[in-house]
């Protein structure tokens, strides 16, 4: 199987505040056509390092695709330093240069000298078009290895590899497919999951199983290799099979979405109407619902009903209830999720109440105490919760509990 580098060029990639989203972009393209990424780089405008990556990649992988860095300023340094990375000449093409200035002439505009340093070619490369942006890319068979230079915005990248390169690297991939599939669970601890499943997992070579942990849930991803996607799908199917007759409705998503788009889905189809009702969640359960399209449909109303008072006067909560047993109770939050289904006249109501942190808390009632509950016409029923993590983890997996126990409740 062959094997694929990405290097993303830029000192802004570096920065705290930003994201390489055309290597994500990237990965899944090549992964759908056989083709494995094994590393991901990310080079600051930096002559020496990047040389030194490209250097390396080359000799390891068949296949090389770097983005950034094609530009018309001096700190894109792509062209020259892949050149020289390769041992090959950097050459002007003039007829690159005229379809830049065109580029220009259509706009009303002059084009600047500096952007003839855009047309300058690598020896024995192809360029690659780019009606989107003014930097073509380059195509290069460097001693068996497939090199593609590639810009970095992602309007001018991914329609260039899409329709120049993804076909070619997709001949020199061969019969292999590798095709994903991402599982979520709820109610479970990482090694609590893994106890269960690794006797069945580990008894598979292909499809590979990772577990990931995130800040609400459990990831199972699973990769299988195979001849076409057909045969790789049917050994997925396969694999979540076992996995499904083990950990049974613990698995509430089958091609990764998320548990507000399971809940959505099944309002929807249900023809049922939820409204919420949340305390130390802030909003942030009505937040993870209306970010569905769609959720108008079946999301009625939510309350963030924060002080003693506002439960009071908002969701009918009895004032001698808090009183008695505070409100932070199983008590009070029934009487929450039973005053806001009767106040949005829905189909469901959820409540949360509980202790974030990092403050509040007492040995009685410590940080990470909380009470859900879910209430219809027929019942109401509450969990009590000792949710470990900062302020905002503990409100993140209050959350998903609630969401989780009404989705048990659809089932």
């Amino acid at each position: 199987m062959q094997t694929a580098e990405i290097i993303a060029i830029g000192s802004e990639l570096l920065a705290p505040d930003r994201t390489d989203t055309n290597s994500l972009w990237l990965t899944e393209k090549l992964n759908s056509i056989g083709i494995e990424v094994r590393l991901k780089t990310i080079v600051g405008d930096d002559d020496a390092r990047l040389e030194q990556a490209i250097k390396d990649a080359v000799k390891r992988s068949k296949v090389v695709i770097t983005t950034g860095g094609l530009g018309p300023t001096e700190d894109d340094v792509t062209r020259k330093v892949a050149a020289r990375a390769l041992g090959r000449r950097l050459l002007l093409d003039e007829d690159v240069l005229a379809v830049i200035r065109e580029r220009f002439q259509a706009f009303g505009r002059t084009m600047p000298e500096r952007n003839s340093r855009q047309a300058m070619v690598i020896d024995g490369s192809e360029v690659l078009p780019n009606p989107n942006g003014s930097a073509p890319g380059l195509f290069i068979e460097h001693e068996g290895a497939a090199v593609a230079l590639l810009p970095g915005p992602p309007r001018e990248m991914r329609p260039m590899f899409v329709d120049y390169v993804q076909a070619r690297l997709a001949a020199r991939a061969g019969a292999v497919r590798v095709v994903r599939r991402m599982l979520r669970v709820a109610g479970f601890g990482e090694s609590a999951l893994d106890e269960q499943i690794a006797p069945i997992y580990t008894q598979f070579e292909n499809p590979q199983t990772t577990i990931l942990f995130n800040n609400t849930e459990i990831e199972i991803h699973l990769t299988a290799k195979a001849k076409t996607e057909a045969e790789a799908q049917a050994l997925l199917d396969d694999l979540t099979g076992r996995l499904e007759e083990r950990l049974g409705n613990a698995i509430f998503s089958f091609c990764g979405e998320k548990m507000e788009e399971v809940i959505g889905l099944k309002l929807a189809v249900g023809g049922y109407t939820l409204a919420v009702a949340e305390s130390c969640t802030g909003g942030l359960i009505a937040e993870r619902l209306t970010d569905v399209p769609g959720s108008s449909k079946y999301f009625v109303e939510g309350v963030v009903a924060y002080s003693n008072e506002a439960k009071v006067r908002t969701l009918n909560v009895d004032r001698d209830l808090i009183r008695r047993n505070g409100a932070v109770s199983v008590e009070v939050d029934e009487a929450m999720a039973d005053g806001i289904r009767k106040r949005a006249q829905s189909d469901f109501g959820i409540s949360v109440t509980g202790i974030a942190g990092p403050d509040g808390g007492s040995k009685e009632k410590p940080v990470g105490l909380v009470y859900i509950a879910l209430s219809d016409e027929a019942h109401t029923e509450s969990k009590r919760l000792m949710l470990p993590g900062d302020r905002q983890l503990v409100r993140w997996r209050a959350s998903q509990a609630a969401l989780d126990l009404l989705r048990r409740r659809l089932i």
